[in-house]
């Protein structure tokens, strides 16, 4: 799990307007976090399944929301994608 120190920075950092939480924008740069520690733990454990098995569902749900993103609107997909570091 992420610190709730380390989620309110990324919620501040790709919220669109105060009160934003959920928005797909900020629920993409979560699961990048998650994603990442995910692997850190994996390379360690390679036998844990269980992780294994949620890394994979995360990877799923955030591609996901990124297509929506791309199709909602392309100019904020742009911007995650390049904040985040993703599609080299």
């Amino acid at each position: 799990m992420i610190n709730p120190q380390q989620k309110t920075k990324i919620i501040q950092k790709f919220s669109n307007h105060e009160k934003d939480t959920g928005s797909a924008e900020v629920q993409i740069a979560l699961f990048t976090e998650e994603i990442e520690r995910l692997t850190k733990h994996l390379k360690k454990h390679t036998k844990d399944n269980g992780s294994r098995t949620g890394l994979l569902k995360m990877v799923a749900k955030r591609r996901r929301l990124l297509e929506y993103l791309k199709k909602q609107n392309t100019k904020k997909y742009a911007k995650v994608v390049k904040n985040l570091g993703l599609k080299k």
